[in-house]
């Protein structure tokens, strides 16, 4: 059996006092005074071994409790000097090392509180990962931008939550930089990089949204572009136009009928021209939304009355439902008209006959779905890009147009094929009233 170092101690000074008081008491038990300035001796010594003993376990008690105090983070406990050399070395040692290990600590707290306040206030959404690719934090920029409102993130990793953004984010690995786009409009630059936390790797993402910069980018560049085209072509069309008009009207009708035929289809050709950069340079010149109190409910139905005739030829049923108030929104009547028409086209140019188109209005949200042909993966990021078209004879305006009327009155939007085989146009208004 293995002693402690207080158990041996004690063992030695109890068998050396014992083997003391024998021999005394053998050797002068016949001189009393002798002997009894022996046994004065003897408790002299069992004294000083006891004040030995309490002198020795002193410093172990105080590094166990200093021990014990720093085991708890507790570093406002220090030590008084207490007068002996040997413990006050030990004592202002342990003083020096909480004082620097409570400095330490402050301005890790500091720092911590900074860095956490900083990330909260980052204009860049970023989201913390732990040690199993968990989230642990999500500053306000992130809960906003990727519309997670309250929900709960922490514990989740980014593939469980139902955000199409995030789903998209579970792929990337460290040091990766990416760019991705959500509802065909939005775009983000998602960068993933790590930092070491006790020795262990965490990763962090960061999001930053570049649907502003890219679409003013855009609108510069084909808005240059167009307005060089239709300066060209008006120029032309309007010599062109003035000559055949000055010839006509010296052909006799008899003679020259077919000529004049032709003549009168080359005027109409370069109206259809005219019209044709017209409808790119609406795009370009569309104004700021003129807002005024509207009724939801009552535009939604205008508009779906006005497009049934066109969806009665094709054989599609168009469906509505509405709340039974009035829902009055500050919006442009005439641009959100022009929206709503884009839309209910583009559905029914999708749609076969005996298919349906419907239309729901709630509170700040409209909703416009059809079970015609999906819109495809690859081609569904790519429907608001300027003049992109799936149609042979299209001009890929309609969306571009629709896009720069929702964006400039503040509404969220998404188009996209659903896995029931619906597809969904969602005009999202909260936005527009936060």
């Amino acid at each position: 059996m293995k002693f402690s170092l207080r158990t041996r101690y004690i063992l030695f000074v109890v068998l050396l006092h014992a083997a003391l008081i024998f021999l005394t008491f053998n050797w002068l038990k016949e001189d009393q005074l002798l002997f009894i300035a022996s046994e004065v001796l003897l408790v002299l010594s069992i004294l000083a071994s006891i004040q030995i003993y309490r002198d020795f376990l002193r410093p172990i008690e105080f590094v166990r409790a200093g021990i014990e105090a720093i085991k708890d983070r507790d570093f406002t406990i220090k030590f008084v000097p207490s007068g002996k050399s040997e413990i006050d070395v030990l004592i202002n040692v342990y003083n020096l090392m909480i004082d620097q290990l409570r400095l330490e600590r402050t301005k890790l707290n500091e720092q911590h509180y900074f860095l956490e306040k900083l990330i909260e206030a980052s204009p860049i959404a970023i989201l913390i990962l732990d040690f199993d690719e968990k989230i642990t934090t999500v500053n306000s920029r992130a809960r906003s931008m990727l519309s997670l409102g309250g929900l709960d993130c922490e514990g989740k990793g980014l593939d469980e939550l139902e955000t199409p953004i995030l789903n998209q984010l579970a792929g990337i690995q460290d040091g990766q930089s990416r760019t991705i786009k959500n509802n065909g409009v939005e775009t983000y630059k998602v960068q993933r990089s790590h930092f070491m936390d006790r020795g262990f790797r965490r990763s962090f993402l960061m999001v930053e949204e570049l649907t502003a910069d890219i679409l003013e980018s855009e609108k510069k560049a084909y808005g240059k572009v167009i307005r060089m085209m239709a300066h060209e072509v008006n120029n032309t069309m309007g010599a062109t136009d003035s000559i055949i008009q000055t010839t006509l009207s010296y052909l006799p009708d008899e003679e020259y009928k077919e000529l004049k035929d032709a003549l009168r289809i080359a005027t109409e050709r370069n109206r259809q021209l005219s019209r044709f950069m017209r409808n790119f340079a609406d795009v370009v010149r569309l104004p700021l939304p003129h807002r005024e109190l509207t009724d939801l409910n009552k535009l939604i139905m205008d508009v779906a009355l006005f497009m049934q005739p066109m969806a009665a030829q094709r054989g599609v049923v168009i469906k509505t439902s509405s709340v039974d108030s009035s829902i009055q929104v500050a919006l442009d009547r005439g641009q959100i008209e022009q929206v709503l028409v884009n839309v209910f086209k583009n559905a029914m140019e999708a749609c076969e006959s005996g298919n349906e188109i419907r239309v729901a209005v709630s509170e700040y949200r409209i909703v416009i779905r059809n079970n015609g042909i999906p819109i495809p993966v690859a081609v569904e990021s790519q429907l608001f890009n300027p003049f992109f078209s799936t149609k042979p004879d299209g001009q890929g305006i309609g969306l571009t147009l629709t896009r720069d009327i929702l964006l400039n009155h503040g509404y969220t939007f998404s188009l996209r094929s659903k896995p029931d085989s619906w597809t969904e146009f969602t005009i999202d208004l909260h936005r527009e009233l936060d």
